[in-house]
């Protein structure tokens, strides 16, 4: 176990909507390899983490914030590297606690964890940006669609709008490019990132390609200069 967030408090609060998901951390998929699902397999091993997840039902529940995109760090609890199938390498996990309620209300909230197996270890089974998986209690009937506010630590885990925050970042860059014309730009998108991590951090939370797309489109409005080919 490691990262641990002491924050007592929940910070920011979102609602997403449940979304039907690959049926295999519940064992539901008839053509899962786990019939018993991932999560009751990986239990045992969390718990030997530190990760009790006895509380929780055993298949997660699948909330999409579309069209945001989280941003997750600073975990809870952080298992690198875990072996807990012979079917493929070993996988990281981080968890966030949160709590969750039915939009409805129609239950109280409850305290819940946000289950993130990191993409980069993860061979199949991807969650597009929008969607996070939450281990919950058991909450009764859930059908597709119905919507849940879930609350968690802002300073963590962040929703953002990718659109907004392109347009913002080009309007932010206008008159910077203007005045430097191509001067401005950078070779390599690293050297771009860096100087944003000066001068507005809250552009670092958009994809390398939102940023090559901001940057392309900030040169074809602002400047007079043709545009470079890309490799």
């Amino acid at each position: 176990m490691a990262g641990i967030n002491t924050a007592t408090d929940f910070t920011a609060a979102q609602i997403g909507r449940c979304v039907a998901g690959h049926g295999v951390a519940s064992g539901r998929a008839t053509d899962s390899p786990y019939p018993a699902g991932t999560i009751s397999l990986q239990a045992p091993l969390f718990a030997r983490h530190g990760i009790d997840l006895s509380p929780y039902q055993q298949a997660t529940l699948n909330l999409d914030f579309s069209p945001g995109e989280w941003r997750l760090r600073q975990p809870d609890h952080l298992v690198e590297q875990l072996l807990w199938s012979d079917r493929h390498p070993p996988e990281t996990f981080s968890f966030w606690r949160c709590r969750l309620q039915p939009l409805d209300a129609r239950i109280a909230a409850v305290e819940a964890l946000i289950y993130y197996p990191h993409p980069e270890t993860k061979q199949a089974h991807h969650q597009p940006p929008a969607l996070l998986e939450v281990l919950a209690p058991p909450l009764g009937s859930v059908v597709p669609g119905e919507q849940f506010q879930l609350w968690v630590e802002g300073s963590c885990c962040r929703l953002i709008q990718p659109a907004r925050l392109r347009a913002r970042l080009l309007e932010f860059l206008k008159f910077r490019v203007l005045a430097a014309q191509e001067a401005f730009f950078w070779d390599d998108g690293a050297g771009f990132r860096r100087w944003l991590q000066a001068h507005w951090p809250e552009a670092c939370d958009l994809s390398d390609q939102d940023l090559t797309l901001t940057l392309d489109q900030a040169r074809a409005l602002y400047t007079e200069l043709p545009m470079p080919p890309r490799p």
